[in-house]
């Protein structure tokens, strides 16, 4: 098969378009044919190998290092023991690594069926990142109507999920980007839309809440933005870090912190073990996917490029320019 592999640590030219041997699915994996895969922040820093990936499925050592997290696609073969599936079945899902590439295999309950709403050449979009927002908001922020949420980077792909996910659950949200990006973040239903670069979040935040603070922060920034965020948060509030765009080190006011009760969570899905993927996945094909078929929900897609233009596609996503997913067309 076709893959995107690594072949060094650096710039675009590391990343390689060659022929790989196939993956051979376990008795309880599946073999997809992928349709589409899509760019995250992770595939850029293990590109300069700062966020390498475990071992990927259906290789025997030593397994190429294809990167990708999500993807969407059809179903090729399947292991002995699987019982969920049937060939030819449409699906979608996050992977810890192996998606830039024409197959993959993948642990059956890991798997979730493409919204009728959803074509499989968009559904590529929805894994990453609609995960990582409702584990971030929902699951680990304990975000509920009525309650107010700070999303950072609103336009980015997990930050244009958070938002839908936000409305459709009834909670208020507020969303930091670029003015550029302030309209298509308010056109999703943002609440209020705050330029990072000319206003103070944490007075926008306070003033919306009558001085009462937010509830849950979603954070992708981190750097200065942690003493920030405690100063936006109510007492008893969360922050929950799932990235580090801005700087992966500062100084925490913990005195700050201290007296509002607040708690800072970090998490990343790559690195849980299958048992935890494959619990939250459920979980949010349970409770969110269906907001898809009911029209609440969809895709955010900003660009497509082909396989043999990931380069491309990676200079394009270092810009910062998009405003939701870029899709990478198998």
């Amino acid at each position: 098969m076709k893959a995107v592999v690594l072949n060094g640590y650096g710039e675009f030219d590391v990343l390689q378009l060659i022929d790989v041997v196939d993956p051979v699915p376990g008795p309880e994996e599946v073999l997809l044919d992928i349709v589409a895969t899509a760019l995250n922040r992770a595939d850029l820093l293990q590109r300069r190998g700062l966020y390498p990936s475990p071992p990927l499925a259906g290789f025997t050592p030593p397994a190429p290092e294809i990167p990708g997290m999500e993807f969407s696609g059809r179903v090729a073969a399947l292991g002995e023991r699987v019982s969920s599936w049937s060939v030819g079945d449409e699906v979608m899902g996050i992977v810890s690594g192996g998606s830039y590439a024409e197959q993959l295999v993948i642990h059956e309950h890991q798997l979730m069926q493409i919204p009728t709403t959803v074509s499989v050449e968009d559904a590529a979009a929805i894994p990453e990142v609609w995960i990582t927002a409702f584990d971030a908001l929902v699951v680990q922020g304990g975000l509920t109507a009525g309650r107010t949420a700070l999303v950072h980077a609103g336009a980015s792909g997990v930050g244009t999920a958070a938002i839908q996910i936000c409305k459709a659950i009834g909670a208020r949200v507020i969303i930091t980007a670029s003015a550029g990006k302030l309209a298509a973040c308010r056109e999703l239903g943002a609440d209020l839309a705050v330029d990072y670069a000319t206003q103070d979040f944490v007075a926008e935040c306070a003033s919306f809440t009558n001085g009462a603070g937010v509830d849950v922060v979603l954070d992708v920034i981190g750097g200065d933005y942690v003493n920030k965020n405690i100063a936006a948060v109510r007492v008893g509030g969360r922050i929950v870090q799932v990235g580090t765009m801005g700087a992966g080190r500062t100084e925490v006011n913990i005195g700050m912190m201290l007296p509002k009760r607040a708690s800072l969570i970090g998490t990343v899905l790559r690195a849980r073990p299958l048992a935890e993927k494959i619990a939250i996945t459920q979980r949010f094909a349970a409770e969110i996917l269906p907001l898809f078929d009911a029209g609440v929900a969809k895709p955010v897609i900003d660009s497509r490029y082909s396989m043999s233009a990931i380069a491309d596609a990676h200079a394009y996503m270092e810009t910062n320019a998009n405003v939701g997913k870029i899709l990478i067309d198998v």
